[in-house]
């Protein structure tokens, strides 16, 4: 009985991450690509996936906050991007596949420049 409570609990465990993974393409329109310029209000270096919130004008002019998934901390390191690399204040252009949610002010970030220097990250490579 113990033993058949602790292979339960082992695949539940085993199987929590795997849920908690999604697929963009289940959130985003990945075939679709738009930019969005405004000024970095947050950067949530976190897993499972790294956020970078800027605060940028709509088509009306009125100021908006849009949240940018990106990758996770890990894969951000290998190109050399850290917690410290995107800072609140840096005025960037972000392009990336839009939310299949309308009504959700995200996108998937594929690119990120900022335009202080024109460091630029754009899939894996990091260019300055």
């Amino acid at each position: 009985m113990i033993a058949r409570t602790l292979v339960t609990l082992a695949l539940i465990a085993l199987g929590a991450p795997a849920a908690a993974h999604h697929s963009f393409a289940a959130f985003y329109f990945e075939d679709q690509s738009v930019s969005i310029e405004g000024v970095v209000t947050e950067f949530h270096y976190v897993n499972p996936h790294t956020w970078v919130y800027i605060s940028a004008a709509d088509v009306t002019g009125i100021q908006r906050t849009v949240g940018a998934e990106w990758s996770n901390p890990a894969r951000l390191a290998q190109a050399q991007i850290r917690k410290d690399t995107i800072k609140p204040g840096d005025r960037v252009i972000i392009t990336g596949s839009p939310a299949r949610d309308t009504q959700e002010s995200k996108i998937h970030l594929k690119q990120i420049v900022r335009l202080s220097d024109g460091w630029t990250w754009a899939g894996r490579v990091e260019r300055r």
